[in-house]
């Protein structure tokens, strides 16, 4: 489900307008906008380079007792403007926040499954293994956590001649977990290979609840 508005505000600018747009999807993760840049078809992309953690971003995850299809869902929102300081020169602003959300019972029917296969609790499974329910791997594993991501970003563009455009454009985006921590892959790149250590309390692998970057470039544009 989307839905978008645009309101012209010639009354501040010739050509400002502002743009309002919002989406709600489950088992719709692409179409609500909520993305990685490095690539919307990855189960965990890693968006910034040397990322703390990754976000999972899939539509479904199957309950290996019920055998069913279970949904996540997300919703993203997004305001932008664009003001015309001059015929030549404008800027654009933008924003959005968004959330992905797997349900209370996704990551724990895991976790059981997790549990039958690893009884022994040595194999994490790489980053795809949630963990046993109750212990501290379980807690601080990344796999199916419920995620946040918040992008702001504007521009500055000249435009001498028609069809022509020079400028420096910048964003920063955010991602994090709605909850409790994660190892931070970063700090700590040998943690998902010591999960008995994890759960014993004889590795103590370094976490957060956030990540961020900042990019910015310079573009010439020519259209023919």
């Amino acid at each position: 489900m989307q839905g978008g508005l645009k309101i012209n505000m010639p009354f501040i600018a010739p050509g400002d307008a502002l743009y309002l747009q919002g989406a709600y999807g489950s088992g719709a993760q692409m179409y609500t906008g909520y993305c990685a840049f490095s690539g919307c078809y990855s189960q965990n992309p890693a968006t910034i380079q040397g990322q703390k953690f990754a976000q999972y971003m899939n539509d479904a995850t199957i309950n290996p007792f019920s055998g069913r299809l279970e949904q996540s869902t997300s919703f993203t929102a997004t305001a932008s403007y664009l003001h015309y300081w001059s015929p030549e020169w404008r800027s654009a602003f933008f924003g959005s926040y968004g959330e992905m959300s797997y349900g209370s019972g996704a990551r724990l029917a895991q976790g059981a499954a997790f549990a039958l296969a690893n009884n022994t609790g040595g194999n994490s499974f790489g980053v795809n293994g949630v963990g046993v329910p109750g212990t501290r791997f379980f807690q601080l594993s990344e796999a199916l956590r419920d995620t946040y991501q918040f992008v702001a970003g504007g521009s500055i563009i000249w435009s001498p001649v028609k069809d022509l455009d020079i400028g420096v454009e910048g964003f920063y985006t955010q991602i994090g977990v709605k909850n409790s921590r994660v190892i931070d892959r970063d700090k700590s790149p040998t943690a998902y290979a010591n999960v008995a250590g994890i759960n014993n309390g004889t590795f103590v692998p370094r976490t957060t609840t956030a990540d961020s970057v900042s990019t910015f470039r310079f573009r010439v544009q020519r259209d023919f």
